[in-house]
């Protein structure tokens, strides 16, 4: 058989359809020839957006009265802004396989959507650095990665802003929040952070955006954004994927 370099890869990838057709990661759904990626179409077009208007502070729907997930962030934390629901639609899913399935090239879809969101003008322009929510040592090495830091890099290349992983770590191993109260969220992750010694300088007066996969009460970017003011910077804001309603919440 004769062709150019680009025909023979084109065969070779039809070839390996044919004997090794391509899954959706997230659904299990044969793909269709105009899927592209780890998830289906139907899988991304699933995703439950969070529905407008939305709180210009803190991103979360507003209801018949004032935003009282506003009451949630001290004074320090900025703006937030997340994507989608993550009790319903695909969101929790995606999030599922970014970060237990071992599926890390999710967080650049992932990402994209988390970067098409608007932000009031101070924050687009004062934004120094994407800091993403650390892992326990011993969980990422048991993933071979943070979840957080996939998106907070495929993030950076849109926004053309660095990550500082080097800022912010664990000062000590949490339990998993997920069936825990709000309080004992909060419990389980006072302290848990810190900045790193000897970045101060750097810190100092900066406005950073902390990056993680899912919000629910906001204790853990909360802890991690009282650390980075103690570093040294100035406010912080944050961005997920993921959010989980509160309660009241407008459907």
């Amino acid at each position: 058989m004769s062709g150019s370099p680009a025909a023979w890869r084109a065969w070779a990838h039809a070839a390996l359809d044919l004997l090794l057709p391509r899954a959706c990661v997230v659904c299990g759904r044969l793909n269709d020839p105009s899927d592209h990626g780890l998830a289906c179409a139907r899988c991304w077009n699933r995703v439950v957006t969070l529905p407008a208007p939305r709180c210009d502070r803190c991103g979360h729907p507003l209801g018949p009265r004032r935003c009282t997930w506003c009451d949630l962030l001290p004074a320090y934390v900025r703006c937030g802004r997340s994507v989608c629901w993550i009790d319903r639609g695909s969101g929790a899913a995606l999030v599922h396989e970014l970060k237990y399935g071992g599926w890390h090239a999710l967080a650049a879809p992932m990402a994209a959507r988390m970067g098409r969101m608007q932000w009031p003008d101070d924050v687009v322009r004062e934004r120094t650095a994407l800091v993403a929510v650390p892992l326990a040592g011993a969980r990422e090495r048991e993933r071979g990665y943070n979840q957080s830091a996939c998106l907070a890099h495929a993030l950076a290349h849109r926004w053309r802003i660095p990550v500082w992983d080097d800022v912010l770590v664990r000062s000590r191993a949490t339990q998993t929040q997920t069936r825990l109260t709000p309080e004992a969220r909060r419990h389980n992750v006072s302290g848990a952070f810190r900045a790193v010694a000897g970045t101060r300088t750097r810190l100092r007066g900066t406005h950073l955006v902390l990056v993680d996969d899912v919000v629910t009460t906001g204790a853990t970017l909360v802890e991690c954004a009282a650390a980075l003011l103690d570093g040294g910077a100035r406010i912080v804001s944050f961005v997920t994927f993921g959010r989980a309603p509160a309660s009241g919440d407008r459907r």
